[in-house]
This record gives structure tokens, sequence and C-alpha cells, in this order.
């Protein structure tokens, strides 16, 4: 299985502005350039062990949160999230979430069992 870098740089980038980082501030506290901060949050650069390390140090993550989209054991990675996602919606909004979400995975698996 190979690294989905892209994913990687998008989780990057949402914990950093989750915490109200920049991506000076995120390069200072994990030994970085900020340059290097943006080569990895769009996925234009693939990073070090030590650098992935470092990075989720910085933000206060295990790697694994980091790395769950190229992960197949992370469900819990995927269930926290979507909880955190989920913690601030009204009823409405959940039932809303939930019709979507049960829709999707309806369709999903319709296509799957065609192809």
């Amino acid at each position: 299985m190979e690294l989905d870098y892209q994913a990687i740089g998008i989780r990057i980038r949402r914990l950093r502005k989750a915490k109200s980082l920049t991506q000076q501030t995120l390069a200072e506290i994990s030994g970085q350039e900020p340059s290097n901060i943006s080569h990895i949050e769009r996925g234009a650069t693939k990073l070090s062990l030590p650098t992935l390390v470092n990075i989720a140090n910085a933000l206060g993550v295990t790697v694994d949160e980091l790395l769950c989209d190229s992960l197949p054991a992370t469900k819990s990675v995927y269930e926290e999230e979507l909880a955190q996602l989920l913690s601030d919606c009204t009823h409405g909004e959940r039932k809303v979430i939930i019709e979507t979400v049960r829709a999707l995975k309806h369709n999903l698996k319709k296509l799957s069992s065609s192809l």
C-alpha cells in the first residue's frame, strides 16, 4: 500500500487550523522550515518518519491520526472524527447527516455490486 501524502497533508492542515496555529508556528514547534510545512500540507513532498513524528507531537496527536487514510486498521480514528463533527450539531442537523450517510452508503454498496 502506498501512502496518500495529499490526505496526510490535508489532515495536518485541518489539525493545525483547529489549534489556531500558523504554518510558521507549526514549523517552529516541529523543527521544520515553514516552506516544508506548506509542501507537506499540499502533498507536494514526501515526509520522513522523524518529520511525521515531530509534526504529530507538535499537534498533540498520534501518528495514526495522520496516517489513517493509508492504514486499513484505523476505524477508531474515523469514529472519533465523526463524533467530533457531530458533537456541536443540533438534533435536526444530526438527523439530516444520518439520512445523508445512509443514502450514500446504500448508493456505494449498489455501485460496488455492479462493478
